[in-house]
């Protein structure tokens, strides 16, 4: 089962009953603090149901230390692999970007055949997907989600997270396009219309497929006429 099905999937209750018992007799109010008990003294098991129950509570940032630990104390362990791509998914959870590229990143590089490792390359797309800032800043986070991007798409076709990353490819894309807009009229209103020329042809030759090309091909004429 692909991990994405297997977070949202409600787990068995009783399980959840027993954890959550365990749990609330640990603590002075009901929850168990971080080193109150001995991680040393969960199995990988309990360290990866205690990552689980802190997603439920939406609590990823302890979700993540749990999945963390199993990596820590039992790398070699069954669970290790799983607990590494559910660390991915919990930092991306917290918005801590760095350190969910960061655990996607090692997923890809010890288990690239596993059936996860599709939706650990798009964890990977995301995390710079997500932090695309508006058209009038820096795009350099938007080069390396279309990179990570393109590679969920050629690297994984039939997955199915290959047809939300074509999406996303095309909206990034985009984006380009109007930062490229955005510089020309910014020429173009200052009457430097060489230099804006030179931004209009950009996306009319390279940025051809996105919905910025009209308005670059009127820009241009704008341009050339105002330049007689």
């Amino acid at each position: 089962m692909s991990v994405n099905k297997a977070v949202f999937q409600r787990k068995n209750v009783l399980a959840v009953v027993i954890l959550a018992i365990t749990l609330s007799a640990c603590g002075d109010r009901g929850q168990v603090q971080r080193g109150e008990v001995p991680l040393e003294t969960y199995t990988p098991q309990q360290s990866f149901e205690r990552g689980e129950f802190e997603l439920e509570r939406s609590r990823p940032e302890d979700a993540a230390f749990y999945f963390s630990e199993i990596e820590r104390l039992y790398p070699y362990s069954d669970l290790a692999r799983r607990a590494l791509i559910m660390q991915a998914f919990s930092y991306h959870r917290d918005n801590d970007y760095e350190n969910s590229r960061s655990s996607a990143q090692r997923f890809i590089d010890f288990y690239p055949d596993d059936e996860d490792a599709a939706y650990a390359q798009y964890l990977l797309a995301l995390s710079y997907y997500d932090q695309i800032d508006d058209v009038g800043r820096d795009q350099g986070l938007t080069f390396q989600a279309l990179q990570s991007l393109r590679a969920v798409i050629e690297r994984f076709p039939d997955s199915e997270y290959a047809k939300s990353a074509i999406a996303k490819f095309d909206l990034a894309f985009d984006h380009l396009a109007g930062k490229e807009m955005e510089i020309g009229r910014y020429y173009l209103k200052r009457d430097h219309f060489t230099a804006s020329i030179n931004r209009f042809r950009v996306v009319v030759e390279d940025f051809q497929t996105t919905t910025h090309t009209a308005e670059a091909l009127h820009r241009l004429v704008e341009a050339y006429l105002s330049l007689g």
